[in-house]
C-alpha cells in the first residue's frame, strides 16, 4: 500500500496534469473555429470548380485530345498514396485510423500487382509509416510551418511535386487519404482519387440533359490544360483544410477526456489518501492509548 507521502505527490502529479491537459483543450477549441472556417468557406469554390470541370470534360467525351492529367495512361500499375496526417499527437485516434487505412489500401493495391509510392504530408504519418514502408516514402512535408498556420503555398507546393512527378511517368495515379471535418466529436477517413481528374456520374447526367451545350473560347482542351493543375492544387489545398479542421476537433475531444479522467482519478487518489491518513491516525491513537494502559 503506498504510503501518505506517495499519494499527495501523485495527486499534486495529475493535478498538473489536469492543468495541462485543460489548457490544450482551450487551445484546440480556438483553433478549431477558425480551421472549421476556413474549411466550410473552401468547400462551395471546390464543389463549383468540379462542376466547370466536369462541364468541360463532358464535351470531350468523343475528342481525343484530353489532357493526360484527365485522361490519364493506359497502365494504372503506379499508385501514389498522399497521406495527410498531423504534424503533433494527442490527438485521440485522429492519425491512427490515416495510417490503417493507408495500410489497408497498400495491402490491397500489392495484391493486385501494383507499386505503390507515399507522399506523407504530417510528421506523424511519417513516423508511423517509416518502420513499415520506409522504401516507399519518397516525399514528405510537414503539414504547416513552424507557427501552425496553413496557406494555399504549403498545397501549391505539394501540387508542383506531384506533377513533376506524374510528368517523369513516377507514378500512373494519385489518391489522397485524409479525414474529412464533420464534427468535433466525428472525423470521415476519406480517399479520394487526385490524378486523373475524375468526373462525377451525376454532372455527366445533367450536362447531358441540356439541348444546347454551351460553346467555350478557347477550345476545352486548352482550357483543361490550363485549369487542370489549379483544380488539383484546389482539391489539394481543401483536404489538408479539411484534415487540419479535423486534428483540432479530435485534440479537444482527446484533451476534454483526459481533463475529465484526470479529475476522476484526483477523487479517487483523494479519497484513498483519506482513508490511509485516517487508519494511520487511528492506528498511532491504539498506540498511546496501548501504552497508557501498560503504564
Amino acid at each position: 500500500m503506498p504510503s501518505l507521502k506517495e499519494l499527495k505527490n501523485r495527486i499534486s502529479s495529475v493535478k498538473s496534469t489536469r492543468k495541462i491537459t485543460s489548457a490544450m483543450k482551450m487551445v484546440a477549441g480556438s483553433k478549431l473555429r477558425r480551421a472549421q472556417e476556413g474549411a466550410e468557406a473552401a468547400r462551395p469554390y471546390a464543389e463549383r470548380m468540379d462542376k466547370m470541370l466536369s462541364c468541360l470534360a463532358a464535351n470531350m467525351v468523343s475528342s481525343s485530345e484530353k489532357p493526360a492529367l484527365l485522361a490519364g495512361r493506359e497502365k494504372e500499375d503506379k499508385i501514389l498514396l498522399i497521406v495527410i496526417t498531423s504534424d503533433r499527437g494527442l490527438c485521440g485516434g485522429f492519425n491512427g485510423s490515416i495510417i490503417k487505412e493507408t495500410r489497408k489500401q497498400i495491402k490491397k493495391l500489392e495484391s493486385e500487382g501494383k507499386t505503390v509510392k507515399l507522399f506523407c504530408i504530417g510528421r506523424k504519418g511519417r513516423d508511423l509509416l517509416k518502420s513499415e514502408h520506409s522504401e516507399k516514402i519518397v516525399h514528405f512535408k510537414e503539414s504547416s510551418d513552424h507557427k501552425g498556420r496553413l496557406s494555399y503555398d504549403d498545397a501549391a507546393k505539394v501540387n508542383e511535386l506531384a506533377l513533376n512527378m506524374f510528368d517523369s511517368e513516377e507514378f500512373d495515379v494519385c489518391y489522397i487519404i485524409y479525414n474529412k471535418f464533420k464534427s468535433v466529436i466525428s472525423q470521415i477517413v476519406t480517399m479520394k482519387q487526385l490524378i486523373p481528374f475524375s468526373i462525377a456520374e451525376k454532372e455527366n447526367a445533367d450536362t447531358n440533359a441540356v439541348a444546347m451545350p454551351p460553346e467555350f473560347e478557347p477550345d476545352e482542351a486548352t482550357i483543361l490544360e490550363d485549369l487542370l493543375p489549379r483544380a488539383l492544387g484546389v482539391a489539394l489545398y481543401t483536404s489538408m483544410l479539411e484534415s487540419a479542421a479535423g486534428e483540432q476537433g479530435a485534440r479537444m475531444t482527446a484533451m476534454d477526456n483526459a481533463t475529465r479522467n484526470a479529475g476522476d482519478m484526483i477523487d479517487k487518489l483523494t479519497l484513498n489518501y483519506n482513508r490511509s491518513r485516517q487508519a494511520y491516525i487511528t492506528n498511532e491513537l491504539i498506540e498511546i492509548i496501548s501504552g497508557a494502559e501498560a503504564v
